[in-house]
């Protein structure tokens, strides 16, 4: 018994997040704390405005259509905020945009407050924070490469998910809670709070100033970024594949009809909850995927099982198991996610990257966006339950289709692609030059001769 249990910590171990990114890198611990704290603010509002506008209008339809509400200004602001963030200071660009995500906050809890809430506000703060959103988001993923490792981006990017899933496990199933014994106003109250905590930590973090290389924010230098897109058809794989299956296989607009269809409107909470939990899994468990390294064929893989969990949670009539098999959809996307977000970090220059942050933010944001109005209208027209089912079974098909056209994302291997072993050369290289820089100063100051004393005062 004793010698199988070395092999078996060992084991456990390796299946561990790696926090090696969290002990090198200061800036990247004030990131992952602004994070957990504002995301977990964030979900409160993710949940409570719908929940609003659902008891001020009692319509599916009205309740997708934050979605449309948000999509132009994700669109517009995505592609230039990537070129902001390739022009100017990244981390100016995410103090100011988190201080802007504060006041709208403030502005949904005054609305909150009023004897008769109103609905446009609603839908104005939803397309301004998609706005904010779509300026910060270039900037923290252009960031993230300059303040870790190459080799550690794979467990940064698991270690930002794990932030990401804390408050959103905690967030929706809290907000369910707050919403329902002590008002929309708390909620919003408690997320203005917890944006004015990340502010403060981000102000802390290390200006980082464009590359000389970065082209000025323009039209001509979005359309650089989108035609290095193009060129690789690998990351358009990871950006279509996203995109379809969030498109028809997003029914978190419908979720609130969803819970009175069951009988369950408690559940709630917990529906919202299960998605982020399943992927919590993953992330606490992530070891596993620094020895993965065809990242294409599992984006598509864990894309489709995406579709496949949706799907049986619209057929599913018992509330457990569409918690079930929410939780196990959760688990399928972050699989996605994580190595959607490898291979964009380890592949594209830095130069590039804040415009391709920008694409990379459309990709799976406009996906969700159209996919609350897809499948609000999908409910409206033909029931609550068949708009998830069939949302799921689209997918499905989407995904393999896709997977079928695009043959280069099936054969991706991080090890031998061109572009990530040029980027690893690089960086490589980089840090090479600047330990030998370090080197060749301290070599000159212990190898410095001693200044020569100075003449002893003569006597007049």
């Amino acid at each position: 018994m004793k010698s199988d249990t070395p092999a078996s910590g060992s084991r456990i171990r390796a299946l561990l997040p790696d926090l090696t990114p969290w002990r090198a890198s200061a800036d990247f611990r004030r990131l992952w704390l602004a994070g957990l704290v504002s995301s977990f603010g964030s979900f409160l509002t993710f949940v409570a405005l719908p929940v609003q506008i659902k008891e001020l209008t009692g319509s599916a339809a009205a309740v997708g259509a934050i979605g449309a509400v948000e999509l132009v200004p994700l669109i517009v602001f995505g592609l230039y905020g990537g070129a902001l963030a390739d022009a100017l200071d990244k981390r100016k660009l995410i103090v100011w945009s988190e201080a802007g995500q504060a006041v709208l906050s403030a502005a949904l809890l005054v609305n909150a407050l009023l004897p008769s809430p109103a609905i446009w506000p609603l839908y104005v703060v939803a397309a301004l924070s998609s706005a904010l959103v779509s300026i910060q988001r270039p900037a923290l993923d252009a960031l993230l490469p300059r303040i870790v490792a190459h080799d550690h981006l794979p467990a940064a990017a698991s270690l930002n998910a794990l932030r990401w899933q804390v408050g959103g496990v905690a967030g929706p199933a809290l907000a369910g809670v707050v919403v329902a014994y002590a008002g929309l106003g708390w909620a919003y109250g408690a997320d203005l709070l917890t944006f004015v905590v990340s502010v403060l930590f981000v102000v802390g973090l290390a200006p980082s100033p464009a590359s000389h290389e970065a082209a000025k924010p323009s039209l001509k230098a979005i359309a650089e970024g989108a035609r290095y897109a193009w060129s690789r058809k690998e990351l358009l794989g990871t950006y279509v594949i996203d995109i379809a299956a969030m498109l028809f296989a997003m029914p978190l607009a419908v979720l609130p009809f969803l819970a009175d269809e069951l009988d369950a409107p408690w559940a709630l909470g917990l529906m919202y909850a299960s998605v982020p939990a399943g992927a919590m899994l993953v992330s606490l468990t992530s070891g596993w995927t620094s020895r993965v390294h065809r990242h294409g064929r599992a984006v598509v893989v864990s894309a489709a099982l995406w579709g496949v969990a949706i799907a049986a949670a619209g057929v599913s009539g018992n509330v457990w198991l569409v918690l079930l098999f929410l939780t196990a959809g959760g688990a399928a996307d972050m699989v996605s996610g994580i190595f959607r977000g490898v291979m964009w970090n380890q592949t594209i220059p830095d130069e590039l990257r804040g415009r391709l942050a920008g694409i990379e933010l459309l990709s799976y944001s406009v996906g969700p966006q159209l996919g609350q109005t897809y499948v609000g209208g999908v409910a409206a027209w033909r029931g609550v339950r068949t708009s998830v089912w069939s949302g799921g079974l689209l997918c499905v098909g989407a995904v393999g289709l896709l997977a079928l056209c695009l043959p280069k994302l099936m054969t991706y291997d991080a090890r031998t692609n061109e572009h990530a072993v040029r980027l690893r050369e690089q960086r490589a290289a980089a840090a090479a030059a600047a330990a030998a820089a370090t080197t060749a100063r301290t070599t000159a100051r212990t190898t410095a001769p001693a200044p020569a004393p100075a003449p002893a005062p003569t006597e007049g």
